[in-house]
């Protein structure tokens, strides 16, 4: 079967956390295939106007809403500020996530409050309104969350946001098996560790020195961490037709085997 160039040509999508990192990785992506209109929402005004401006530079319409997602407010907005804007959405991609560090006896209620907030509630609100959507205007929809490894367990020093991306899991099967008769697909991406400006962020707070990166990727079977575009490519895929038979289903995008043993 011959591949179509632009499989999102016509189409329109929500990217959260899509002013850096994997989430603009992934709009820049959609929109290289294609996209006719692409709405991306961050904390960060300045990061979202130069994101927008890139997304539109590679040919889709693009809009940037100012949002912070542990604000059930601001979730609503993203949804219907993208059907404000673009009449009609095709897929929804979860990209935006706090990795904020926390242990079983150091957690607070703050921040398990923030980690769920963020990584689980803001996903549940945004598919509830895009899946409302998408089930008025008849559209066979693909929305796509990126989790993480760490939901199978997690790192001791990650609990709360281990968790969060556990419940992000299951919700990402159970929604998935609900849509299934409106050929609405939930599927989720759990990544290993990616290199982006906000684990650079992390890792100079936690004490790490400026070339932590160096250091990590020589302790990694391939060599090197994950970059956003490694997983891009793979989420573009799923929200593309060429997928229609995949829902429900949890994907390890890592270069170390869960489950393995050395």
């Amino acid at each position: 079967m011959k591949q179509n160039n632009q499989p999102f040509s016509g189409r329109n999508y929500i990217v959260t956390g899509g002013t850096q990192g994997l989430g603009r990785a992934i709009a820049l992506d959609l929109a290289a295939q294609g996209a006719d209109g692409i709405l991306i929402c961050g904390r960060n005004a300045e990061n979202g106007e130069r994101a927008r401006a890139d997304i539109e530079s590679a040919g889709s319409r693009c809009r940037f809403v100012r949002a912070d997602l542990q604000f059930e407010e601001d979730c609503r907005r993203v949804v219907s500020d993208a059907v404000a804007v673009f009449g009609i959405i095709h897929g929804l991609v979860n990209a935006a996530g706090l990795t904020d560090r926390s242990g079983i006896e150091d957690a607070t209620v703050e921040h398990w409050n923030l980690m769920m907030n963020v990584n689980a509630r803001a996903p549940f609100l945004l598919i509830q309104d895009t899946v409302r959507h998408m089930k008025e205007k008849g559209i066979h929809g693909s929305i796509v969350n990126i989790i993480s490894d760490q939901a199978h367990g997690g790192s001791p020093n990650l609990m709360a946001y281990s968790a969060s991306k556990g419940t992000l899991a299951t919700m990402t099967k159970n929604i998935a098996h609900a849509l299934r008769s409106d050929r609405i697909r939930v599927n989720g991406v759990l990544i290993g560790w990616m290199n982006t400006p906000n684990e650079h962020r992390i890792q100079i707070a936690s004490g790490k020195p400026e070339n932590w990166l160096e250091d990590a990727e020589k302790s990694q079977p391939f060599k090197r961490l994950l970059k956003p575009e490694d997983v891009s490519g793979f989420v573009s895929y799923l929200l593309n037709d060429v997928s229609e038979m995949m829902t429900g289903s949890l994907i390890d995008f890592n270069q170390n085997v869960i489950g393995g043993m050395d």
